[in-house]
């Protein structure tokens, strides 16, 4: 387990539970309960839409915690004066495409291909794609997944969040005896729960794509923005998919859970097996 003091990211954990807090509290108490009282339908959309809570919690909180691929440290410092001859070996090519180990000099140990270093969490991350405040954690081989699920229901639940909203505006419950306090009070929350709905959603949507595209085009932000990630043959889209979420069926692959075959092609490569 894995947690980063990072002040801009706790902030960031504690507005986005609150965020969800509050969207739990507006579409039960304000939404759901006040305009659809004793039938089946708020039965269904109680037990549906906690259960796109709870699946969206857990889903942070395995990105939140789960070691991203951090690259461990030698038990001994190493010795820096072949770096030159490493390097050199590193690019056999000369093309600038590196298929072999690096050493990081901030972390003072050799790193497998496609880790880079990360300033906030300070060590190497295996796969690394970015670090996201949001998850006050970095984005790499081991929490892609989780991450990736955490964007996807987010997505889910202001998209529902909306249409609830709407709906009650729609189709408003003659029946429901309500004064004009609650009323307005109902309204205000309707209004802002759907603007802060609209722009998270529009937002995770986004950042969603986003990751889709590096994972279908085997390329990480970071390679993206250096214009030169490492020598890959072309793959299938699906084991690409399946390198992030698992070798299980792909109907499991929205639960935040530990997929027991998770591929890594560098995660059981011990760390000095290369030639230095």
């Amino acid at each position: 387990m894995v947690f980063i003091r990072d002040p801009c990211g706790i902030a960031c954990l504690v507005v986005t539970y609150g965020a969800v807090l509050y969207a739990d509290y507006v579409v039960i108490r304000w939404i759901i309960l006040t305009t659809m009282p004793g039938s089946l339908w708020m039965s269904f959309h109680v037990v549906l839409f906690n259960t796109v809570v709870f699946l969206l919690a857990m889903s942070h909180v395995k990105a939140v915690f789960s070691d991203p691929g951090i690259v461990p440290l030698p038990a001994n410092r190493l010795d820096f004066s072949d770096l030159h001859t490493t390097n050199n070996k590193n690019n056999p090519s000369g093309n600038g495409h590196s298929s072999e180990w690096t050493v990081c000099t901030r972390c003072e140990t050799y790193r497998p291909p496609r880790a880079h270093h990360c300033r906030i969490c300070k060590r190497c991350v295996r796969r690394m794609d970015h670090h996201c405040p949001w998850i006050n954690n970095c984005v790499g081989e081991r929490n892609q997944k989780y991450f990736l699920q955490f964007l996807i229901y987010v997505a889910l639940l202001s998209l529902y969040s909306i249409g609830l909203i709407v709906s009650s505006w729609v189709w408003p419950c003659d029946e429901c005896n309500q004064n004009v306090l609650e009323t307005q009070v109902r309204m205000i929350h309707s209004v802002i729960l759907l603007l802060v709905s609209a722009l998270f959603g529009l937002f995770v949507t986004a950042i969603m794509v986003d990751q889709l595209h590096a994972i279908l085009y085997d390329e990480t932000a970071v390679e993206a923005i250096q214009q030169k990630g490492t020598y890959r043959p072309n793959r299938r889209k699906y084991q690409l998919l399946a390198d992030v979420f698992g070798r299980g069926h792909p109907g499991l692959w929205l639960l935040p859970c530990t997929s027991l075959n998770h591929a890594s092609r560098y995660h059981d490569t011990p760390l000095l097996s290369h030639e230095v």
